[in-house]
Formats: structure tokens, C-alpha cells, sequence
């Protein structure tokens, strides 16, 4: 009993800004061990935080919290603690043997140390596996399971509260989607416009099953946008969120569906002149019920004119292919494959046909996509020894786990816009 009393007097007085007097919690975070919910300052009774804990057999509870401002803190609390109120400490952080950071933390109570995260660190965090917390001679061990989707949570918890209010406080951990019409009280489209099977190419960036493709894909879909492996029964994806500006798109699979096999992003830029890799499905239905597999490289590092959003690859692609995967020689993304160049009004333009002259989105608008929508993708360091190479049949092999056919029912309208 005197556990949890504790416990909930620690997501009371989280707060970057050390308020003390909370009440709540409202609404619930409920994943894995962690538990939580949004809570109001007491004196004033405004919304001030959401915050989630989890207690750890070495006596120490862990508090993560995202205030009404957006800021990110991370607690440590322990019954045994006695702090001096506003002493401070340095608590080097170190996540899966790898990533460390120094984390500044002051004691607002007695029994807290509470720290500001960069935004960097809540990436990281949230994607690992252990943490190991130094500070002075103390050293301890955190197995961060379930810290993926409890960032996720307590994101959606703050966007909830700050749009719905206090009072109408639910289950943050269910992140709805758009609601769309049943396929058998579809309505038919605007204008009267027949619909028409559409489709691309989106790749698994999580064991979640967070989706990435384009959102050209899926732009003017009527009804359930469906993702395929080959060879495997079509699920339904629902739509998280999209970049209309970047052409970028995040769907999910059910929750029932897990993915031991998914996409690591490469962490550094590729080079112009690296080899490239393209999967899709293009012109599906015509062409091979299978995905396909070209090759080229990454002939520019910028798009039309200048745009370093894009990279300029030379591997064929065609109608079908927009949202699939580009790879490195590797095995890891660097891209994702969004346009072939407008040949018919460059031959106006020009009197010449253009060859292999395509694009694709930079894995830095595609990281930053992810982090906004609070995905916890994995990132790899390129391999530069011959050795790490890998051949195109396997780089083909391995992605077939994770490279999915997008398709749905639009209308004419919508697919001239591809």
C-alpha cells in the first residue's frame, strides 16, 4: 500500500516547474507497468501535465511527464531519498550500451530528482532497451520496456487535454484514428466520380506496425486503405497522421499484428554516387503480383530545382513504386522513393526524353516526420567496409518482411494527382 501511495504522490508532483500542488489523475495512461494520466494545478486548476511512472525492484520509481508547454521531464524517486528542496545534480544516462547524454536534475521534494529530456534523449528513450543511470558513485540498471508506446501516451495525452479539456479526460494509450465509412455504406464520391482501385508502396518502420508511404498514396482514399505482404491475407491500416508538404504519410496495422522484421533508417546522409536499391510494386496487377527490385544511384543530393528535401536517384521507378523503400548497400534506408520527373513536359520544354531521372524523400524530413508522429523507429550507422555490403538479392530477401502493397478505392480526381 505505502508503494503505490507513493507512486501517485510522485505523478503529483512531477513537474518541470516543480509544481507541488496537483490534483488528478484525469483520464488514464495505462502500458505495460506504466501507469498514469493528466493532472491540474491545484491552486489555479489549469491543466499542467501528463506524467506516467513505473517502480523498479533497485526501490527506485520512474516519473516521465510532458507538460502543457511540450517540455519532457524525467524523475527519479525513492521513498529513501532525502534532498535538500532545489539541490541539483548531474545523472549521466547511458541507453543500450551506447547513446549516453548528462542530464541536469534539481530536487523540488525531498524524495525527487526531476530533469528536463532534450528532445533527443526522449528518442532515444523511448527506442531502448536499458538504461543505466550514474550519478556519483550510484549506478543503476533500468529495463525500459514499454517506454515506446508510454511516450507515445503521454503525447497524446497533452494534445487531448489542451484541445478537449480536463473534463472530458479518457484513455490516452488508445490513439484514435479519422473515423471512414464501412465499406458497405460508402457513400459515393463528390462529384459523382467513379472509384477506382489506386496503389503504392509503404515499409514498416516499427514492431508496432508504424507504416510509412506517401501521402499522394493515400490522398483521396474512399473506404479502407489495405497494406499486403506478399503472399500474405491484406490487413487494414489506419491512417495516424500525414505531410501533405512533404508527401509523407504514417498508417498503422491492427494491434493484433506484430513485426519482428522492420526498416532501420540510416543515420547519417548517403553520398552522391552511393548505390541505391528501389522495392515496390509498380503497376500492380499488370505487371508481377511480387514486388520489384532496380538498382542505380544516388545521382544528385537535391530534387527540382535545388530542393534538398530530395535526393535524385537514376534507379527506374513507375507508378507503383511511390512510398517504397530506397535502400543502401547495406540493407538500410536512405529514402523513400516519392516521383518519377514530368517527362512529357520536359520533352515540351527541352524537345529530349529524360532517362532515369527520379526522386526520393531524405531520410532527415523522413526522421523528423517520425519523431513529430512519436515513432519509435531504429536508426543504424552505415557500414563503410566492403564486408558490410550486402548483396541485392539479400538486401531483397530481408525487406520482403516489411515492404507492403498500399491500395484502396479513389476516385479519378484523386488518382490524376499522382
Amino acid at each position: 500500500m505505502w508503494l503505490k501511495s507513493f507512486v501517485a504522490a510522485s505523478l503529483l508532483q512531477v513537474s518541470v516547474a516543480g509544481i507541488a500542488h496537483a490534483k488528478g489523475p484525469f483520464g488514464s495512461v495505462n502500458v505495460g507497468n506504466w501507469i498514469g494520466g493528466a493532472f491540474s494545478n491545484d491552486e489555479t486548476g489549469a491543466f499542467s501535465h501528463c506524467a506516467a511512472t513505473t517502480p523498479y525492484a533497485n526501490g527506485v520509481i520512474l516519473v516521465v511527464s510532458q507538460n502543457s508547454a511540450g517540455t519532457w521531464s524525467l524523475a527519479f524517486a525513492s521513498p529513501s531519498y532525502r534532498f535538500n528542496k532545489g539541490e541539483n545534480a548531474a545523472i549521466d544516462v547511458t541507453f543500450d550500451g551506447q547513446e549516453q547524454a548528462r542530464l541536469f536534475a534539481t530536487a523540488y521534494q525531498p524524495n525527487m530528482l526531476t530533469a528536463i529530456m532534450p528532445v533527443n534523449v526522449v528518442r532515444t528513450f523511448q527506442k531502448a532497451s536499458l538504461m543505466v543511470a550514474t550519478a556519483g558513485r550510484a549506478v543503476l540498471n533500468f529495463d525500459l520496456t514499454s517506454t515506446g508506446p508510454v511516450i507515445a501516451a503521454l503525447a497524446n495525452c497533452v494534445t487531448k487535454v489542451k484541445a478537449d479539456g480536463l473534463d472530458k479526460a479518457g484513455d490516452f494509450t488508445r490513439i484514435a484514428a479519422k473515423p471512414q465509412p464501412a465499406p458497405d455504406k460508402q457513400a459515393p464520391p463528390a462529384g459523382g466520380k467513379v472509384a477506382r482501385a489506386k496503389t503504392g508502396t509503404g515499409f514498416v518502420v516499427s514492431a508496432n506496425g508504424h507504416v510509412v508511404t506517401n501521402n499522394h498514396v493515400i490522398d483521396g482514399c474512399v473506404g479502407d486503405i489495405k497494406g499486403n505482404l506478399t503472399g500474405e491475407a491484406a490487413m487494414v491500416l489506419r491512417v495516424v497522421s500525414s505531410d501533405v508538404n512533404n508527401d509523407l504519410a504514417l498508417l498503422q496495422a491492427p494491434s493484433t499484428t506484430t513485426f519482428k522484421d522492420f526498416a532501420r533508417i540510416r543515420d547519417r546522409s548517403i553520398r552522391s554516387g552511393d548505390s541505391v536499391i528501389v522495392i515496390g510494386f509498380p503497376f500492380h496487377g499488370l505487371l508481377t503480383s511480387d514486388f520489384t527490385v532496380t538498382t542505380g544511384i544516388a545521382s544528385s543530393l537535391s530534387g527540382m530545382r535545388n530542393d534538398t528535401r530530395f535526393l535524385q536517384i537514376s534507379a527506374p521507378v513507375q507508378p507503383g513504386n511511390s512510398g517504397g523503400p530506397l535502400f543502401d548497400t547495406t540493407g538500410q534506408i536512405v529514402g523513400v522513393v516519392t516521383a518519377k520527373i514530368p517527362a512529357l513536359r520536359i520533352v515540351a520544354a527541352t524537345g529530349n526524353i529524360p532517362e532515369n531521372i527520379n526522386f526520393a524523400i531524405k531520410t532527415g524530413m523522413l526522421r523528423d516526420f517520425l519523431d513529430n508522429s512519436v515513432v519509435p523507429y531504429q536508426t543504424a550507422e552505415p557500414k563503410g567496409e566492403l564486408k558490410g555490403e550486402l548483396k541485392t538479392t539479400d538486401i531483397a530477401g530481408n525487406a520482403r518482411p516489411y515492404t507492403m502493397l498500399i491500395s484502396c478505392n479513389g476516385t479519378e480526381q484523386a488518382d490524376a494527382k499522382r
